[in-house]
């Protein structure tokens, strides 16, 4: 991910001017790593280390994606129709 794009993620999913930690901002940007790395097994798809990385990126999104489910619902829900996630 270039620093352009990540910047544009960011601007769009923060809640404040220099929110870069908050859940939703985390979310988006796994969301874009994930979908690459995706891409990326799609033609080799016999790298299981990029495999695994990609396993652990997808907990760390369920994670924190249920932070948000039972302490801010609205925001969960905000974030799950913006980035298309399938729940």
């Amino acid at each position: 991910m270039d620093k352009n794009t990540k910047l544009q993620i960011i601007n769009k999913f923060a809640r404040s001017a220099g929110d870069t930690g908050s859940p939703e901002v985390q979310i988006a940007l796994l969301t874009h790593r994930i979908t690459h790395l995706t891409e990326h097994l799609k033609i080799h798809a016999k790298d299981h280390h990029s495999r695994r990385g990609l396993l652990q990126m997808v907990g760390s999104r369920r994670r924190l994606l249920n932070y948000l489910k039972d302490n801010y619902i609205d925001r969960y829900r905000k974030i799950v129709l913006d980035l298309d996630l399938r729940k």
